[in-house]
């Protein structure tokens, strides 16, 4: 029998989101439970109870799940390489990308890429999808002016 959830003062829920819409915002970065917490103002531990308590999950796995749903979308939509992906959506090792995302969708990320090229959809050069923004940027990289125009 699961336990009932625990109930988190409204103030507190009001810093968890803070905290999960930075996750949303910036998947493709590193984030750890120091600037996590940071960001929600909770000492590291009240936010690690609390943000499983309102969520089910920990932060660090909500901030997998998030990452292995863009490189679905990815995977889906673009003619990038699995390795591309993994980088684009903030993993730093393929390994670790792999095992995550086969942990979550229940295959590989190539059998999963496989699947969706062989229905024919027209797909989104990498060029574009890089150029254009559909990746999320880092802070201070610069913008293309205009989508056609090479950047720098």
């Amino acid at each position: 029998m699961s336990e009932p959830a625990r109930r988190v003062p409204g103030d507190v829920l009001v810093h968890l989101r803070r905290a999960r819409d930075r996750i949303d915002r910036h998947f493709a970065d590193e984030l750890d439970l120091d600037l996590l917490a940071a960001t929600a103002r909770l000492s590291k531990f009240h936010f690690l109870r609390s943000f499983a308590a309102v969520y089910g999950t920990t932060p660090v796995a909500y901030l997998g799940e998030r990452r292995v749903e863009r490189a679905q979308d990815l995977l889906r939509t673009t003619n990038l390489t699995v390795t591309e992906v993994c980088h684009a959506v903030g993993y730093s090792s393929l390994g670790s990308f792999s095992a995550r995302f086969r942990e979550i969708v229940g295959e590989t990320p190539s059998a999963f890429q496989r699947r969706y090229a062989v229905q024919g959809a027209p797909r989104i050069p990498g060029c574009w999808v890089f150029m254009t923004g559909l990746v999320e940027r880092r802070d201070g990289a610069p913008e293309p002016s205009n989508p056609g125009e090479a950047p720098g």
